[in-house]
């Protein structure tokens, strides 16, 4: 067993199980474009709402909203509602759902890398080319994203 191997042994084995990681970099993409419409929806009320004050720092509210949306999504059930549409989950590299913790730390680099198109396009090819299909974030922090087990 290698190093590699040996690091993300609570995962399932993407030669073994290869349906966990069937279609998973296209499931983020629509996952990633549903929560985008919930966060906007979300940040247009909460403009409304200050009588369209916040109109005018809506990009600020908008990723506000997207981070605090992501870390609570993801910390109760290890997935966005968009994620949890198409079914997939984030697992650590112990196969185990995130915690609060986790869920904050890589909404906080996901937010941050979302801000720079290099690390969006690395993001996308480590997706694409990775063993276990991992984006930067989870490359990081010894993440990954499965389709939902069925148990």
């Amino acid at each position: 067993m290698t190093y590699h191997e040996a690091a993300y042994a609570g995962l399932p084995d993407p030669d073994l199980d290869s349906q966990f990681y069937d279609k998973v970099p296209t499931r983020r993409l629509v996952a990633w474009v549903f929560d985008g419409i919930i966060t906007f929806g979300i940040t247009f009320v909460i403009s409304v709402m200050t009588l369209g004050l916040a109109f005018f720092i809506f990009p600020f509210v908008w990723l506000l909203v997207g981070l605090i949306y992501r870390t609570i999504t993801i910390a109760s059930k290890s997935s966005t509602w968009g994620m949890r549409m198409v079914g997939i989950e984030f697992r650590d590299k112990n196969g185990q759902k995130f915690d609060t913790g986790l869920a904050l730390v890589h909404t906080l680099i996901f937010t941050v890398a979302t801000g720079f198109f290099i690390a969006q396009i690395v993001s996308i090819v480590l997706m694409l080319g990775s063993r276990y299909g991992q984006s930067l974030q989870d490359m990081i922090l010894g993440t990954t994203a499965i389709n939902r087990p069925l148990n």
